[in-house]
């Protein structure tokens, strides 16, 4: 994964990872996955350990209808991040742009990644 070779910066607070753990290690994502409860929970522990730690020093809420998005905006916020990458594009796309973050789905920001080092 680019991520862990350092292609680019993973920001993550306490709030997101907790939220990550939540909803990775539902069965319906286990089975989609085709990965074990302890398998995803070792993919969590190496995205915390690659990741910059953000501090939540100010919170923004109510902004967002889905409290857990809340979570997601207020550690990008925090951690200064240029990009949002979601599938949550409805959601958090315009909240982002809100405090100038370019939001962007997984595809998206995947092709821009490329086409940077090149």
């Amino acid at each position: 994964m680019a991520a862990f070779e350092g292609a680019f910066e993973v920001l993550a607070s306490v709030p997101l990872i907790m939220e990550y753990e939540s909803v990775l290690t539902r069965p319906e994502h286990l089975v989609a996955s085709g990965l074990t409860s302890r398998q995803m929970n070792e993919i969590l522990d190496a995205l915390v350990k690659i990741s910059s730690p953000v501090h939540l020093h100010f919170l923004w809420r109510p902004r967002l209808k889905d409290p857990a998005d809340e979570i997601v905006l207020e550690t990008a916020v925090n951690g200064a991040a240029d990009w949002l990458v979601t599938f949550n594009l409805r959601h958090l796309g315009v909240a982002a742009r809100e405090f100038g973050i370019r939001s962007m789905g997984p595809p998206e920001a995947w092709k821009e990644m490329r086409n940077e080092t090149k």
